[in-house]
């Protein structure tokens, strides 16, 4: 059963370089169209943009279609799922000439993605993995929980407890890179994840972050041989960081995901506990999906997802690679 499981696992990854690569080929043979969206309506509905990720992913995708000479719809749902719905249906009645959706709860999603491909408009995404969508424009998921995960192994020398908040596993990205992170674990049989996991929530994230990593650090004490706490995302982290630093606790280090400028910080920080962090580029993963859209509507092929790389920050490389994810003042 493991040797199938590698070989699904290989022949995937080498399904995902290829589609990389047809991206960028493609991409790269449309570059001489200077407004490859003038006169075209590009939609675009967003769950939320109250996290950084998010906000910058969302202004790519307006200033690069406003670049390539298109006009847009941008909608925020500020992280109400029904108020989604409602400006997906707005959508599809002003019939743009693609949509670009971005995250979300596929759970509630996919009935209306589907209106969309009904309605004969191009559906595009951004780390929202659906067959609906003709691309899907993200970071590669597995690989970033793989990393992040292989680093906690690092970091704890192969053996200790490890808390995983797991509150957003409707959302494909974060299913995925907890996933990837507890496979990886399951071959340290010295590694154990503690039963329950913990719900991280919106809004109020890090003050809960916070409050629960407090309750968990009352639970699991300096002996208790807990090391490694980490999230599908790292706004959380923030929290939990804090958390162990108010307890004074340098036996447990955090790790998330994106690139949040507090928690990159956090992980550049010698003296904190925040021990690593993939960082996304958001604002690039916005631009490139909509040049897939440009490249479409043009005529050309674009493949089914397309990925921009992600930097893994931790303490040791921190000097080199934080500083274009730090806060800016």
């Amino acid at each position: 059963m493991q040797m199938k499981t590698r070989k699904k696992l290989r022949f995937f990854t080498a399904a995902l370089i290829a589609t990389t690569a047809i991206a960028s080929t493609t991409l790269s043979a449309r570059g001489d169209d200077a407004k490859p969206l003038a006169g075209k309506t590009i939609g675009v509905t967003v769950i939320g943009t109250d996290h950084d990720w998010d906000l910058k992913a969302y202004q790519g995708q307006i200033d690069e279609i406003k670049a390539l000479g298109g006009e847009v719809i941008a909608l925020d749902a500020q992280r109400n799922d029904q108020t989604q719905i409602s400006q997906i249906q707005t959508l599809i009645a002003q019939k743009p000439d693609a949509i670009i959706e971005q995250l979300g709860n596929l759970d509630v999603l996919t009935p209306w993605l589907q209106k969309i491909k009904d309605a004969g408009i191009p559906l595009f995404t951004v780390d929202t993995a659906t067959p609906l969508a003709i691309n899907n424009t993200t970071s590669n998921n597995y690989n970033i929980g793989a990393n992040l995960a292989l680093q906690m192994v690092q970091d704890m020398g192969g053996k200790g407890k490890v808390v995983l908040f797991n509150g957003f596993a409707s959302v494909p990205v974060c299913k995925i890179r907890i996933d990837q992170i507890k496979y990886v674990l399951s071959a340290f049989p010295d590694i154990e994840i503690i039963d329950p996991e913990l719900r991280d929530v919106i809004p109020n994230t890090v003050q809960q972050a916070y409050n629960d990593m407090t309750d968990m650090l009352t639970k699991y004490g300096p002996d208790s041989g807990l090391k490694s706490v980490a999230a599908c995302w790292d706004v959380p982290m923030v929290g939990a960081t804090q958390a162990i630093e108010a307890a004074k606790r340098t036996d447990v280090r955090t790790y998330g995901v994106d690139g949040s400028p507090d928690f990159v910080a956090m992980v550049a920080d010698k003296n904190s506990q925040a021990g690593a962090v993939e960082a996304q580029q958001p604002y690039e993963i916005g631009k490139q999906a909509v040049r897939n859209v440009a490249t479409y509507l043009n005529g050309g092929q674009v493949p089914p997802f397309t990925f921009v790389p992600a930097v893994l920050i931790n303490k040791d490389n921190a000097a080199e690679t934080a500083g274009p994810f730090l806060p800016k003042n």
